[in-house]
Formats: structure tokens, sequence, C-alpha cells
């Protein structure tokens, strides 16, 4: 008796075996490591942007500790910074100091009644910027501070309120501080009162709440960070910075002090003063459950291509974006906005519980699925704009330097 051959479109066997079926990506840019089908692999979001394999350069990366998950990061920035890119890192846990003295920087330490001050609101307006444009760029920047202090989004009183304060304390070729955005706040002028109709109490009123919460960081238990202007030769505009948040890192407030930082760096980005910008939110996941951040990763991973920003976000597993809020919730739906507005996903390892999410969420084969379950150390699928890869990623002679944030050989931090 004989059998029959089986007989296959392409289609079929492309998604039996989506990583063969893959096209290469344009070649150029940052070597990774390995192909394990054949080859090298390389990745860079600038160039695959400019070939038109990518529509948006952002990427998410997903790793359990232990995986090669920072080591990952690291040395991608160390070998993207050899390509001109500017590298800016908003660091929770204080992992980058490594990575910093190898670019020739020093990591920004900012802390609670520390001497370092960064001034949110600062930057120079772009080249030819109008002033109107000027001042609509800060009052996004501070309403998302204010968002992000109050955890939920402002209500109309409250945005006015912030507008009306920025308009009254604004000087040409000056940056507004938190503490003079904060009292004018809580000491509305009439002027302002009479501009929207209605009188001080009123103003002074509907502003207390939002007033009360950004006074704690320039008053209360967090002055000493974002409390006066930028301190003299702390430049964000060199070719890397790592902001060091690790003495905030278990506070509640670790979202709002994110936001602070990114708003900083986000001024000067859209001043023109450098492009192809590569920014990475560490322990993303830490900070994504406050409605405020969540909104403006948002904007910054929406707005990425305008601005010449490569935004990287580094999560644990795929439960911790459904984790941040309820089902359905505002912040779960944005923290999954993050993963559609990013054609590069890179995977490591899930346990057995993350699978049925991480195939729902990322978009994942039944093969891809069961091949993320059991990846070894140091090797990701990289999804990038609907391509599959399997990649080994490999670390250069004297780039372990770069990972080993505990001063063992380790593969990850």
């Amino acid at each position: 008796m004989r059998i029959p051959a089986h007989e296959a479109t392409t289609a079929q066997l492309g998604a039996a075996y989506p990583l063969a079926a893959s096209r290469p990506l344009p070649s150029g840019g940052v070597l990774v490591g390995r192909d394990l089908l054949g080859g090298v692999f390389v990745h860079d979001p600038f160039e695959l942007y400019a070939a038109g394999a990518l529509t948006n350069p952002n990427m998410i990366v997903f790793g359990q500790i232990g995986r090669g998950k920072s080591a990952l990061v690291k040395t991608y920035l160390y070998r993207q910074a050899a390509f001109g890119r500017r590298i800016v890192v908003l660091d929770p846990k204080g992992e980058y100091g490594p990575l910093a003295s190898a670019l020739g920087v020093v990591p920004i330490a900012l802390r609670p009644g520390g001497v370092l001050r960064l001034n949110p609101l600062d930057g120079p307006a772009a080249s030819g910027e109008a002033a109107e444009e000027t001042a609509r760029r800060r009052l996004e920047l501070c309403s998302a501070i204010a968002s992000s202090a109050l955890g939920r989004e402002l209500r109309p009183p409250e945005h006015t309120a912030v507008e009306l304060a920025l308009d009254g304390i604004a000087r040409p070729g000056v940056a507004p501080t938190l503490p003079e955005v904060v009292d004018a706040l809580l000491s509305p002028s009439s002027e302002s009162a009479r501009r929207i109709c209605s009188d001080v109490a009123t103003l002074r009123s509907d502003a207390r709440d939002l007033a009360l919460e950004l006074r704690r960081l320039v008053h209360g238990e967090l002055r000493g960070m974002f409390d006066g202007p930028t301190s003299p030769g702390l430049a964000l505009d060199g070719p890397a910075v790592v902001l060091d948040l690790s003495a905030v890192y278990h506070s509640p407030a670790l979202g709002v002090l994110v936001t602070c930082a990114a708003a900083a760096v986000q001024s000067l980005v859209e001043s023109g003063t450098r492009s192809r910008t590569i920014l990475v939110v560490d322990e993303a996941w830490a900070v994504l459950a406050n409605l405020g951040v969540a909104r403006f990763l948002q904007s910054s991973w929406k707005l990425a291509r305008a601005r010449g920003i490569a935004n990287v976000a580094v999560v644990h597993r795929v439960s911790d974006l459904a984790a941040v809020g309820g089902a359905g919730s505002a912040v779960t739906r944005l923290a999954e906005g993050l993963v559609a507005d990013s054609e590069t996903i890179v995977c490591y390892a899930q346990p057995a519980s993350e699978l049925e999410l991480a195939a729902t969420a990322l978009g994942l084969s039944e093969e891809e699925t069961r091949l993320v379950g059991r990846l070894g150390r140091g090797v990701a699928l990289w999804k990038v704009a609907g391509r599959s890869f399997l990649v080994e990623h490999r670390l250069a002679r004297g780039e372990r330097e770069l990972v080993d944030t505990d001063r063992r050989l380790l593969v990850d931090g």
C-alpha cells in the first residue's frame, strides 16, 4: 500500500516553518549575533526604517532575569554608539554604570536631597521655533508631569490652571521651573482668573489637588531633584546620557520621576540638538501602572519618527503589561498599545504560564510559541515587521564588563 505524497502550498509551509520562511533583513547596522538558521544577524532601527523595512523604529525586549535580556540591551547600545547614535537610558535600578563608563560619561544620579537638579521644563527652543510652539511644548510636558503626579488624567479646570500658571510665569529666554509652577497654582493671579471669567478663589480651588501633588517634587520628600534650574554643567545633549534613578526605585513616585526625566530629555531632543537618539526605559513594567506615565510613553512611541527617536522598553514578562491595570483599563490598553507601536519585538524564554498570553499579545504562531517556551540562555525570538528570526546574542571580547553588574561573568545582570 502506497501512501500518497503530502502536498502543501508555500504559505502553509511558511506557517509550519516561520523562521525558515522569513525573508532576510536588509544588511547594514549593528551586529547582534548569530542567526541560528545560518549567517549573522544585524539590526538597526534607523537603517531599517530608511530601507522601508520598518514603519516605526520602536522596540520592546522581554526576558526573565538570567536569560540574556540585560546583556543584549547594554551591548546593543554600546555598539550603536559606535555608529554615532545618541544613547539615553532611564535607569531605575542603577545598573548601567559600566556602560556609561565605557562610553566616557558619568551617570547622572538623581536622588532626594541630592546636589544635582534637572529642570524637566528646560531645553532651548528649536531653531526657528515660534514662541507659541515653545509654550505649547512646555504645556504638554508640564501636563504630562502633572498627570503622572496625580495618577490620572487632568480634568479640564486643572489643565487650564496649568496653562495659566505657565503663561503667568513666562519670561523670554528663561525656562520656567516646577517651583514657580507650584507657586502660580497655589496663588493664581487675578489676571489669570479674569482670562477665564472666573475668580481667584475658584481658580485656586480647581488647582489645589494638583498643586499639592506637584509640591511633593519641590518641597516634600522628593525635593532635591527637579526643584530648580538644571545644575550648571549638567549636559543632556551629549552623545550618551544615563539617568540613575535607583535612589527612588522602590518609591511609588518612581513613575512621576521617570516622566520628569523623560520630559527633560525629550525637550532637548525636540530642540534639534541631535537626531537619531535611542531612548531606553528599563524596568518599564515598574512605571507603566501610572496612567500619566503610560500616556507620556505612548506619545513618545507614536512620535518616534518625527523626533528621530528609537524607543526601547525593557520588560520581564509579557504578563507585566497586562498586570499594570485591571482588565480593559486605560492603563492596560496603553501598555498593550506600546506593543502595537513597536515593530521590533525581542522575546527571550518565557515560562509555560506565560505562553498563551505571549502568543496573543505578540502575535506568535504555534511553532513560535513552542520555541519561546524552551529557548536557551542568550537566544531570543526576534519579530521584526512580521518577520521572525531565532538569534543567539554574542558578546565581543571586552564586553563582559558592560554586563557584569555583580562583578561576575554573567550573561545577564
